[in-house]
């Protein structure tokens, strides 16, 4: 969201320089009173003052003492990371993470919850609070209060209001996630997209760290992105920015959750390439896949899949190379039109490795114009299965450290 700056407006100018104190302390920390002051052109006194308000919230410590250039060794300011706790929860469709971080995103403390099939609303809701219960009871909240929660929501979100507006592998409307849970724990909730959460996360933890243009893509149970342009998350006016997952691929395609067809997320997910494995088994088609279910389809997972594969199973490799070259033509499609500096895949289908990503890396050589083909990097996320959660959980330290003020 963009700032609009407020004249004359005297609170709004303190508040937007104690954040501004506060994330060049993130940032640049230890660092010294006079270095803050000579960094963001605040005067000598502002800054003291408002380092003394930090140091009295206990969100600023002072370190040691700095190299002195002729006086006085300067004190040294730093964060105060572990004297509060954030927590983040990725809730996705099969399942729902949550991690409880301290303010430099160490995962502290972790849970896991699996989501079961068709839960309404109301049951859905249900899981989340327990998994944040979880967290919290792990937490000593006398020492180390807990600031917020961020969540990574599935689907369409609607992040001023914090309302899940569709949620389509879990068939989910107009789900109202923050008020639930501000009324539930008496905490700040935001509540956000999962992958637009990861690209965030990616943007202060992971690989689209000090990047001002890069797309994360997650492919999994669905999939999405979540675009940084210029440093900044974009949402677009209708929250969809990033549904790269319902762009149409094949005219004649398969039918997709969304209702339309031919749609990338019904040719390349988790639940496509598993739609196809069975396919083929019920044709006769020879596979070690179908020797280890036994004729019972329903139990393949991904990971028996890419475990076929592996072993040289024809079918596995097939049907994984197929995905791969269907999300290769996708990202074809994004590098075209936005032309950023690096892509950032995750998700389970991402982990299936070269068998996946040698077709996408090709298709997209193919299909991309040269110059943004050639440029492009196309890399796995290193934040692991925490990803969302960690990327839901810097929704509440970005509002801590780099708030927007309408």
């Amino acid at each position: 969201m963009p700032r609009t700056i407020q004249v004359g407006s005297f609170r709004w100018m303190k508040t937007l320089n104690k954040s501004t104190i506060l994330n060049m302390i993130r940032l640049h920390g230890p660092i010294s009173r006079a270095e803050i002051a000579k960094m963001t052109k605040l005067t000598p006194p502002t800054v003291t003052n408002i380092v003394g308000e930090l140091l009295e919230s206990k969100l600023v410590i002072e370190a040691e003492l700095g190299e002195s250039t002729g006086g006085r060794k300067p004190i040294m300011l730093k964060i105060n990371a572990d004297a509060f706790t954030v927590i983040g929860i990725y809730a996705g469709a099969k399942r729902i993470r949550g991690v409880a971080v301290n303010l430099e995103g160490e995962v502290q403390h972790t849970v896991h919850v699996e989501v079961p099939p068709e839960p309404t609303a109301e049951a859905f809701v249900d899981l989340v609070r327990g998994a944040i219960r979880q967290l919290l009871d792990h937490i000593d909240l006398q020492t180390r209060p807990c600031l917020g929660i961020g969540v990574g929501m599935h689907g369409l979100v609607d992040t001023e209001k914090g309302v899940s507006i569709f949620a389509p592998n879990l068939n989910i409307r107009d789900l109202p996630l923050k008020d639930q849970l501000e009324q539930a724990f008496q905490l700040p909730v935001e509540v956000e997209n999962d992958v637009r959460a990861l690209a965030l996360g990616e943007s202060w933890f992971g690989l689209g760290k000090d990047i001002a243009d890069f797309i994360c893509v997650h492919v999994g149970t669905g999939i999405g992105a979540g675009i940084i342009l210029n440093h900044e998350l974009y949402r677009g006016p209708s929250y969809a920015a990033g549904e790269i997952g319902h762009t149409t691929i094949d005219l004649n395609g398969p039918k997709c959750g969304c209702g339309n067809v031919g749609c990338l997320e019904a040719l390349a997910a988790g639940p496509a390439i598993l739609s196809r494995v069975r396919e083929a088994i019920r044709r006769g088609r020879s596979t070690v896949l179908a020797e280890w279910v036994k004729g019972e389809t329903e139990r393949l997972t991904g990971e028996m899949v890419h475990q076929a594969a592996q072993q040289g199973d024809e079918l596995a490799i097939e049907v994984l190379a197929d995905a791969g070259r269907y999300l290769g033509i996708g990202l074809a499609n994004l590098i075209n039109t936005l032309n950023p500096s690096r892509i950032i895949l995750s998700g389970g289908v991402s982990r299936a490795g070269h068998f996946v990503l040698e077709p996408l890396q090709k298709t997209v050589r193919e299909r991309a114009l040269s110059a943004a083909a050639r440029d492009v990097a196309i890399m796995r996320s290193r934040l692991g299965d925490n990803g969302a959660a960690i990327g839901a959980m810097t929704l509440v330290l970005q509002d801590l450290f780099m708030p927007s003020y309408a």
